[in-house]
């Protein structure tokens, strides 16, 4: 079969800075090749490309040797899929998707084989209330020690580049200095003495959240992070970010929605709301930076409520 990329994964991996763009281009050309031999290598048989599908990675149904169902998930280096791989080795299918070739070899061209969940069931169809209860629910499972002598990225240090990147932003448009500032000094406050750290999924939402067989709601697609658990948080707390930006009560049910889930995970209020203010004005520098205008504005003035 043709494992074309998705245009979705085309517009996305679009928008990696210039640096990279080489890389890229490289990978996204080999693609349909990795892609069949990967599917060969596993004694698979692809049954389909999942479209639209992600915005870093391939992500092809198909049946193992035995017929069981599974996924085929191949990502870019710059994606980290070796830090994926570990990560989800060590949750072991506890709160996320489980990874079925952990073995040696089993990390060839950033290749990763995975349980299949159901794609178009995601905590995001839900009810709002119910959807944040069973995203943070999830989320908490997730959140265990890292293993001895692990290699994951720090939130001290991801943190520490994209706040470069912003305050570099920040003086080439004076518009993005007030927020900015704002985000940068409470990164620094935040850091001075952070809590116990855990193993984060880094880039966790409503829709990383799928329904499955053997639990009602599994995380997939981590960029794990090691760091406090309001950094992980934090990014759900602006989920939906549009409906909150078109209703009138936009400022008081982002603040209400920090305080519960401040409460319902135990973590410090003030923690969480200092990271949602990093997390949403480093986002929204950066889509300004790739030219997604619409999505700047409405994560910079959601950053301005907090």
């Amino acid at each position: 079969m043709a494992f074309a990329p998705p245009q979705r994964l085309v517009r996305a991996l679009g928008e990696t800075p210039a640096s990279g763009a080489g890389e890229i281009a490289d990978w996204l050309h080999r693609l349909p090749a990795l892609a069949e031999q990967a599917v060969a290598a596993r004694e698979s048989t692809a049954e389909r490309v999942q479209v639209p599908g992600g915005r870093s990675s391939l992500v092809v149904f198909v049946r193992r040797a035995d017929g069981s169902p599974a996924v085929l998930k191949l990502a870019p280096p710059r994606a980290r899929p070796e830090a994926e791989r570990a990560a989800l080795a060590h949750w072991g299918g506890l709160g996320a998707v489980r990874l079925l070739d952990d073995g040696p070899g089993g990390e060839e061209n950033g290749a990763l084989l995975l349980e299949r969940l159901h794609p178009d069931v995601s905590v995001r169809t839900l009810p709002e209330a119910k959807s944040m209860l069973e995203a943070a629910g999830t989320l908490r499972r997730l959140w265990v020690p890292p293993p001895e002598g692990h290699r994951f990225e720090t939130v001290a240090a991801r943190t520490g580049r994209q706040a470069e990147a912003m305050a570099a932003d920040a003086r080439a448009d004076p518009d993005l200095a007030p927020l900015v500032d704002a985000a940068l000094g409470a990164r620094q406050e935040l850091l001075t003495a952070p809590p116990q750290e855990h193993l984060l999924h880094g880039t966790f939402r409503q829709s990383k959240v799928l329904g499955a067989e053997r639990s009602p709601w599994l995380a997939v697609g981590p960029d794990p992070v090691v760091g406090e658990c309001a950094f992980d948080l934090a990014r759900l707390v602006r989920d939906r970010v549009e409906d909150l930006i078109a209703s009138p009560s936009g400022p008081a049910t982002t603040r209400r929605r920090v305080k519960r889930l401040a409460e319902s995970l135990e973590l410090d209020q003030e923690r969480l709301r200092g990271w949602t203010l990093f997390r949403a004005v480093e986002s929204g520098v950066r889509a300004r930076r790739v030219g997604r205008e619409q999505d700047s504005e409405l994560l910079m003035e959601f950053a301005g409520w907090l």
